[in-house]
């Protein structure tokens, strides 16, 4: 087997320290962005969530020459939309669909303070109509591409889509989500010890909780492709750690003299090979996506770059040490309830004192 690394023994586990200073600082600063931004009158949400979370305008364009998707995305971004989704027609080849973000007229508003769904309707098709003007002219009325020749597309729809993420279908995903981090819980517990499940389920809330972090902080824009990069990060994550906690369980039968310590420094220099081979082969597509993939993919790469990355750290930085501190914990407890059970059996034995027999007068 190709092996990066010959001799190699970095004591991983006397720099845990430094490791989880580091993840506390960075989901600390995520937390403050979040609360921050939630909080500050005038200021954005926590999270920069998408059209599929906060629903949106859906207009749909007939064109005489269809632009392509960038020069359709470009145009919407110069007149202030900055999260499009923009599709084909499945059945018409010359219709593109384009949804953005709910629009406010600015003219009337609901009984809460918001804008009618028609007044935001037709604030999103004035905007969109706008960008499309970069193309040439709207054949507007009841003119046609056909009889109007000097027209460059014909807005043929126009309506409002409620968010596709909707509460329910987040509860669902969450729901999901622990009960699948139960079942790895329990299978981990079964197949090693019940110390290494807990490792490897609270590196993976670190690692949601650090992608979470870092697009709060930038404001990455939070759609339904970043949920699904998360529920990558999962699986990769749980995978790495199950790598090494089969090489502890290994090494601790073999050699039995050995600190857990050692056991567990050794297992990770022995694995990091393969950690860094595969880690850095995902890692370095998923940068390709980050630079060629497009503004479609930039939520879903990012997403999955930053946890990856975060994911391999976590197994060596997060995981090991939390399985080794449950199992030091559970050892001291043991140790000390072997004390006191020999030291109540000296009390004990301390306690019966030698009787004296007495002749007995009859």
């Amino acid at each position: 087997m190709f092996n990066l690394f010959q001799n190699i023994h970095i004591d991983w586990l006397g720099k845990r320290k430094i490791f989880i200073a580091i993840s506390i600082f960075i989901m600390i600063a995520g937390l403050v962005s979040a609360l921050g931004r939630q909080y500050t009158e005038g200021g954005t949400d926590a999270f920069n969530l998408g059209v599929d979370f906060k629903g949106g305008t859906v207009v749909t364009a007939k064109f005489r020459q269809i632009p392509t998707y960038d020069e359709i995305r470009t145009a919407l971004n110069s007149v202030g939309v900055d999260d499009p989704v923009i599709q084909s027609s499945t059945d018409k080849p010359d219709e593109i669909l384009i949804k953005i973000p709910l629009i406010e007229n600015g003219t009337s508003t609901g009984a809460e303070g918001e804008a009618p769904v028609a007044a935001q309707v037709q604030g999103g098709r004035n905007t969109v109509k706008q960008a499309l003007n970069h193309f040439g002219t709207e054949a507007e009325g009841e003119a046609t591409l056909a009889t109007a020749p000097d027209t460059a597309y014909k807005i043929i729809g126009t309506d409002s889509v409620g968010a596709i993420a909707g509460s329910q279908l987040r509860n669902q995903a969450v729901t999901a989500t622990l009960l699948g981090l139960v079942g790895i819980l329990l299978f981990i517990a079964f197949r090693y010890d019940w110390t290494y499940a807990a490792g490897a389920v609270l590196a993976v809330f670190h690692d949601v909780l650090m992608v979470l972090s870092f697009f709060s902080i930038f404001q990455w824009e939070v759609n339904l492709t970043v949920i699904a990069a998360i529920l990558t990060i999962v699986g990769f994550s749980v995978n790495d750690s199950i790598v090494i906690f089969d090489r502890v369980r290994e090494n601790s039968a073999v050699n039995r003299t050995d600190s857990i310590f050692k056991i567990t420094n050794d297992s990770i220099n022995q694995t990091l090979s393969r950690t860094v081979i595969t880690a850095g082969l995902v890692i370095l597509s998923v940068l390709s996506l980050v630079l060629f993939g497009g503004e479609v993919l930039r939520s879903f790469s990012l997403a999955l770059l930053v946890g990856l990355t975060l994911g391999t750290y976590s197994t060596i930085a997060i995981a090991s040490p939390i399985a080794i501190w449950w199992q030091s914990k559970i050892g001291a407890a043991k140790a000390k309830m072997g004390q006191t059970a020999a030291g109540g059996e000296k009390l004990a034995s301390a306690s019966r004192r030698s009787v004296t027999r007495r002749p007995v007068t009859r």
